[in-house]
């Protein structure tokens, strides 16, 4: 993965331009993603479907008849940000209502769910499915905890059949909540993957040894095991697979045997004809399975094995025709090309006349967002690294991705003629964030800079209550969208003490660089101290273990940036000869 590329950072948006250019009599290149470019009915339900680059043929290469109508694409391992998966959503549409379904990950969660409250807004009834059918990443009473991993397939494919079939929305939602409610996978590897550009895989698995329970995000496994025999491997994954089957499990199964990047198929097969037999020794019927690449994580060494019980009506629709870049069963009928048009975003508005005051700490917030922007690209490779340990190591990156679009957005909303207030400005920096950043972190420090923006306004002039205002706004846009609390091992751990800290320092009435300096340490201490934690949200949840000892690249580089700021406005103080 890290030979054939230009530019890292363009490495997802280069490969899926390069995929849609390889299969344009299957779908097209929208802003956002890609749809399917071949006929649809009109009233037809639209599954659109998608996460974070680097699964293929997740998600794009299953766009087509019989399956997906659309997936919105994220950069590498980092969820599609609201407004593409809003632009894919609005041009797959077909006037029948649009089902989302992805895997359980926070970004994704966050960014669907906001896309999806923006198409029900504008009357595009949405509803969504998450994917949850790893079973070692939670408990099964815990089953809504759970990542969604290569079962991915087994609902995107029901539920896309059935929209194929005619079935109208409810019922498309019904039958992919029942898949996912039946679908069970575990995965092992042997060793991590690598992201474009990187020089190290983002984790190894020692010589000899097999981790279990690994995620598709470059997650390391829950555990680690002596290497098994492929019947020891085939034995392991049944076994434990089947202890966690549904209740009113039959006697029928698809299985998928997954590879993960770098298996071969031979061994894949190999396998494949272990499972089976355990499978049918236990009573067992195997109908349609899979075996090969499905859902992948860049270059890893590893596999998974998937299992669905079906019942009949399930059983129509895993047999129902389908034809994608990457995934084809039965005769589907051939359709006619379509053309696709882009969907619109809202209209813009005409920016509101800035007030002198307002226009001036617009400027200082295009300033304070490159101090930012600076301390991030300063520590981009170590907060990758602070999150590879327990994650997928995208932290430093995608915090870079962010912090570049919100810094050119507020300098060009700033340049307008006539200025722009803080109001305008940081609003485009959070809008620029939350886009291109895409993940967990996107949606919270896009919306965190939105509500701050709101807080301040565009008004005649500004003090210390209103930097407080700020402050807190930022902090609650966090907390609620987020719904992290103390303790859970996020950003949260390290923006509430800095919240408090700095609402107790401009109640004294210190200026606001003072408070911004002495809640900069409290956030450093708070963040520190987030290494004595086990993670209770987010991608680390599952590798809890192995965060233990190791602080939250969240807080930490919340903290790094506060510090920053506070350096930043002294230094902008002194040149001014000014007090704030």
């Amino acid at each position: 993965m890290t030979q054939i590329f230009d530019n890292p950072a363009e490495f997802a948006d280069d490969a899926l331009d390069g995929f849609v250019a390889a299969n344009r009599q299957y779908v097209a290149r929208v802003d956002g993603g890609v749809v399917r470019s071949t006929e649809m009915k009109d009233g037809q339900v639209a599954l659109v479907v998608g996460g974070g680059s680097g699964h293929y043929p997740a998600f794009a290469g299953l766009v087509g008849a019989g399956l997906a109508a659309g997936s919105a694409c994220g950069n590498m391992f980092a969820s599609p940000a609201a407004g593409q998966i809003y632009r894919v959503a609005k041009a797959a549409s077909m006037n029948g209502g649009v089902l989302l379904s992805y895997g359980n990950y926070a970004g994704d969660v966050l960014h669907f769910g906001q896309a999806q409250v923006r198409l029900n807004a504008e009357g595009i009834e949405t509803r969504t499915v998450v994917v949850t059918d790893d079973i070692a990443s939670a408990p099964l009473d815990q089953i809504e905890k759970r990542r969604g991993i290569a079962g991915d397939l087994t609902v995107f494919k029901i539920a896309g059949a059935a929209a194929e079939a005619g079935l109208n929305l409810d019922d498309v939602e019904r039958l992919a909540i029942k898949t996912n409610h039946r679908t069970r996978s575990l995965g092992v590897a042997f060793d991590g993957c690598t992201l474009p550009g990187a020089d190290e895989a983002l984790f190894h698995v020692p010589a000899g040894k097999m981790a279990l329970g690994l995620g598709i995000h470059g997650e390391p496994g829950t555990s680690e095991h002596p290497m098994p025999t492929a019947s020891e491997l085939a034995e392991l994954l049944v076994t434990r697979l089947l202890a966690d089957k549904p209740d009113e499990a039959g006697t029928e199964v698809v299985v998928i045997v997954n590879g993960l990047g770098t298996v071969k198929y031979d061994e894949l097969f190999l396998l494949f004809g272990r499972v089976e037999k355990l499978l049918t020794d236990a009573g067992l019927s195997i109908i349609e399975p899979e075996c090969g690449e499905l859902v992948t994580s860049l270059d890893m060494s590893g596999l998974s094995l998937t299992l669905l019980w079906l019942d009949e009506e399930l059983k129509e629709y895993w047999g129902a025709p389908a034809d994608t870049p990457a995934f084809r069963k039965g005769n589907a009928t051939p359709r006619a090309q379509r053309s696709v048009a882009a969907a619109d975003e809202a209209e813009s508005t005409e920016l509101e006349t800035p007030t002198p005051a307002a226009a001036a700490l617009g400027r200082q917030a295009v300033t304070a967002v490159s101090a930012i922007r600076d301390v991030v690209m300063e520590h981009e490779e170590a907060l990758g690294n602070l999150d590879a340990i327990a994650g997928d190591g995208d932290h430093g990156i995608g915090m870079r991705r962010g912090v570049d679009a919100a810094s050119a957005a507020a300098k060009q909303t700033a340049d307008l003629d006539g200025g722009a207030s803080v109001l305008a400005v940081l609003t485009a920096a959070g809008e620029a964030w939350s886009e291109k950043a895409g993940g967990t972190s996107g949606a919270l420090w896009g919306t965190a800079f939105i509500a701050a923006a709101a807080a301040l306004g565009n008004q005649d002039s500004y003090s210390s209550k209103d930097a407080a205002g700020a402050v807190e706004a930022f902090s609650n846009a966090i907390t609620t969208l987020g719904k992290a609390e103390p303790g859970d091992k996020t950003m949260v751990d390290a923006i509430l003490p800095f919240r408090d800290a700095f609402l107790a320092s401009i109640a004294a009435g210190s200026p606001v660089v003072a408070a911004v300096k002495a809640a900069a340490v409290i956030s450093q201490d708070a963040a520190a101290a987030t290494a004595k934690l086990r993670p209770l949200k987010g991608r680390a949840r599952p590798l809890a273990e192995k965060s233990l000892g190791h602080p939250d690249p969240g807080a930490v580089s919340f903290s790094l940036i506060v510090e920053r700021l506070g350096q930043h406005i002294e230094n902008e103080l002194m040149e001014s000869g000014t007090r704030a």
